[in-house]
């Protein structure tokens, strides 16, 4: 079975084909196709390729659905000052499965 790690959003992934990742916003509509260029490992059994090696190598997916992470919250505090306030945030995720890894 074949893998490669690639990078985006920042983070580095593991994929093989068939796997399906919860990855930081792409553009792009549901059941579109993405191609993700930043491979930095390929590899199958004991024949692995690292850096230079993997250049000329893709990985493409197709975009499953766009949606928002759970919620996280923050809380800021003032000591003494009768200050505290709580913020929200929900991060923006595309759910994308990988289709195939060429090269």
């Amino acid at each position: 079975m074949s893998y490669a790690v690639i990078k985006t959003g920042g983070k580095q992934y593991r994929v093989a084909k068939g796997d399906t990742l919860t990855i930081e916003k792409l553009d792009g509509e549901v059941g579109a196709s993405v191609t993700f260029n930043e491979v930095l490992l390929t590899g199958e059994g004991a024949n692995i390729k690292v850096g230079g090696d993997t250049k000329g190598v893709s990985v493409t997916g197709e975009i499953l659905a766009q949606e928002k992470g759970e919620k996280l919250l923050a809380y800021r505090y003032k000591r003494r000052k009768g200050y505290h306030r709580t913020v929200g945030h929900r991060q923006r995720l595309t759910k994308v499965k990988v289709t195939g890894i060429n090269g």
